[in-house]
């Protein structure tokens, strides 16, 4: 079987026709070198300094953002709080409204809002291409729930004399913080249950991908969102720092690590202050001695080892019982060595480089950990990366992982899958629960019934049968250091509403 370790890290020709075709695509992009916040409906001058863009796959600065300063996070968050009211007072299906326009405002830019995205943290254009639609249709889920606020919650008394009105208010100004996996639609997920609660919102993306949600504010602008409602301020963790501690926002929503979201929460703690937080995962896909590898081969890619294993829910860990173990962990390393790695703008490369140089350090330094530990690579592993330059790593597939093991522990967020073994089913239930994460997960069985049951005893937020998914209309969230609250649905909603209930007499 063929792996990436004698791949040469040069082919001739190829790493300059991939910079020629990025610098071609950073000509067709609206926003690149920026010097300007979005606030209260204005592009206002930043005093602070400036932070570089820098294109994943080829380690060229294409682009820079200003760093704001507290002073600009003051005046975002102002901003947010002067047009709170109007905002608010509109009813529900008027706000929802909004949201529909801005759907399809959003899909209108689809190109330079995918292309934007991949120049910014390296993800396959096949990847940045759907995330218009998914971020539009995320808007128009959160349309659709417009009658969830506008019908009257009424509950009786014990004893049917007097009954409760239960009123939903928005919970005011919002801090929304995103990560650089998907800047689109993990901004989205937070934005549109906010807007169509009433809430007005601050926006501070990761500091890699600062340009691509610039693309969301001018879909808003076009929808006719009234200026002051969405604000954008950009810059590193000091900006987000002082957005989290600002006295007059009411609720944050975080998407990242959990190191960072520790210190959010215990922000949010000290404030008193409501958070939601989508944290990191180390997701498991039971393999039960009934499955079809033949259909788990064919989603294994999205599953397990999404936008170059740059995604939250994914199951990197695999783990099996001696029946299909041997056959798994072949099925496995065929699949992921046969997929293309090379330039993200290509639509048929499947890896594209990690998001940025310092994340390559990581998932290299866990690979070399994984090999030191005594984990067996049947693909990758450490050697040089399949392209030169840029953030590129090997994929790399480990088997005979154990357990505790830091890379069945640790969440590698980067082109690794671990497969484990397991002496049965009880005790893959068991290692799947050995971490402390809890936010995906899969069961892969012909019988759906055996694998709900096996299911059903996976400690996590979401978990599939023989696929994962989010589903915009179901709860999406964590356990464990994987999070806190929801999002999508009825609950994510409803996590930006704070309850008053009017008691009065029957009528």
């Amino acid at each position: 079987m063929s792996t990436l370790a004698d791949l040469p890290t040069d082919v001739p020709g190829l790493v300059e026709r991939m910079r020629e075709r990025h610098r071609a695509a950073i000509a067709d992009v609206p926003y690149a070198e920026v010097a300007t916040l979005r606030i209260g409906g204005d592009e206002v001058a930043s005093s602070g300094s400036v932070s570089p863009v820098i294109d994943p796959a080829t380690g060229e600065r294409w682009g820079s953002v200003p760093e704001a300063s507290a002073a600009e996070v003051d005046a975002a968050v102002r901003a947010a709080r002067a047009a709170f009211p109007a905002w608010a007072a509109l009813a529900p299906s008027a706000r929802a409204d909004a949201l529909r326009r801005m759907a399809a405002a959003i899909e209108r830019r689809a190109e330079p809002l995918a292309l934007t995205n991949t120049l910014e943290n390296g993800s396959p254009i096949a990847e940045t291409s759907g995330a218009a639609g998914n971020a539009a249709s995320i808007l128009r889920v959160f349309a659709d729930l417009a009658g969830f606020l506008e019908n009257p919650d009424i509950r009786p008394f014990p004893g049917g004399v007097n009954e409760t009105l239960v009123a939903r208010d928005p919970v005011g100004v919002c801090a929304l913080i995103a990560p650089w996996n998907f800047p689109i639609n993990l901004v989205v997920i937070k934005l549109a249950p906010a807007l169509l609660a009433g809430c007005t919102v601050v926006i501070k993306p990761a500091s890699p991908t600062p340009l691509s949600v610039r693309l969301l504010l001018d879909a808003a602008d076009e929808a006719g969102i009234p200026p002051g409602v969405i604000n954008l301020v950009t810059g590193s963790g000091a900006t987000g720092d002082a957005l989290v501690r600002h006295p007059d926002v009411d609720k944050v929503a975080f998407t990242g690590s959990t190191p960072v979201g520790r210190r959010i929460a215990a922000a949010c703690g000290e404030l008193l202050r409501p958070v939601t937080l989508e944290l990191g995962g180390k997701s498991a896909a039971i393999v039960l001695p009934d499955a079809d590898l033949d259909a788990m081969a064919g989603v294994l890619l999205r599953s397990c080892i999404r936008n170059t294993g740059q995604t939250c829910y994914i199951s990197t860990r695999l783990i099996a019982t001696p029946e299909r173990y041997d056959e798994l962990v072949e099925m496995v390393t065929s699949v992921i060595g046969a997929a293309s790695v090379g330039d993200p703008l290509d639509p048929t490369t499947v890896f594209g480089p990690v998001a940025t140089a310092a994340q390559q350090a990581s998932v290299r330094g866990l690979i070399r950990a994984g090999v030191e530990e005594g984990a067996r690579v049947t693909l990758g592993g450490d050697v040089p990366a399949p392209v030169a330059g840029g953030a590129f790593v090997a994929p790399t597939v480990f088997a005979d992982v154990r357990a505790d093991m830091r890379i069945a522990q640790e969440e590698i967020f980067g082109p690794v899958v671990t497969i484990l073994p397991a002496r049965d089913v009880d005790d893959a239930v068991a290692i799947a629960n050995s971490t402390r994460f809890g936010l995906g997960g899969i069961v892969f069985g012909a019988d759906e019934d055996a694998a709900l049951r096996v299911a059903r005893r996976v400690d996590t937020g979401s978990i599939g049968l023989n696929f994962f998914a989010s589903n915009h209309f179901a709860p999406f969230g964590g356990r464990h250091d994987s999070g806190l609250g929801l999002e999508y649905g009825v609950e994510g909603l409803s996590a930006y509403l704070t309850p008053q209930s009017v008691h009065r007499r029957a009528r």
